[in-house]
């Protein structure tokens, strides 16, 4: 899967509307080209992945700062039916070609399901830490570096993800 693809699937469980999490990858990848296009003509892509990140976790957090000023002045507006994920189509585009059984095939699925649910249910630090820390496989230094944060703070939402996490899948267990 692209970095575009990822970033998409961050931005989606961090804001929870497809429009809005497109939106902010789009804008993250304007951001990158424009102060960063650069880096093509001087041959250091390698920077490219982790300072798409970096413009992605402060456009997730400028999205979330200024959706909490219009909720302090439009408060009670729900959100239209159209804007809820379709938590199925997510689950197989996550689905790998391994072959099970319907048992362990029925099994899988909902501990996929009960840990997406997990993630989603995450404050935004700890699901974003964990989301570079894991599912990117990013250095807590580089997580530090992309969320603007201390090594020491990644460590601890990571931490905090990682037991919300266990408590939920052992619960279904």
């Amino acid at each position: 899967m692209s970095v575009e693809g990822k970033g998409y699937r961050m931005a989606m469980l961090a804001v929870k509307n497809e429009a809005d999490a497109l939106d902010i990858v789009q804008d993250t990848m304007i951001k990158l080209a424009t102060s960063y296009g650069q880096l093509a003509e001087t041959g250091e892509q390698e920077q490219w992945r982790p300072l798409f990140y970096k413009i992605l976790q402060n456009t997730i957090l400028d999205f979330h700062r200024k959706s909490s000023r219009i909720k302090r002045w439009f408060v009670g507006s729900k959100p239209a039916a159209n804007d809820e994920i379709d938590d199925d189509n997510e689950l197989d585009n996550l689905s790998l070609n391994v072959e099970y059984s319907p048992e362990e095939y029925l099994q899988q699925r909902q501990m996929g399901e009960q840990a997406l649910q997990t993630v989603d249910a995450l404050p935004v630090k700890q699901q974003q830490c964990f989301l570079l820390r894991c599912w990117e496989g990013f250095s807590v230094q580089e997580t530090a570096q992309m969320m603007n944060i201390s090594e020491g703070s990644v460590k601890t939402h990571y931490h905090r993800a990682l037991q919300k996490l266990q408590e939920a899948l052992n619960e279904k267990a």
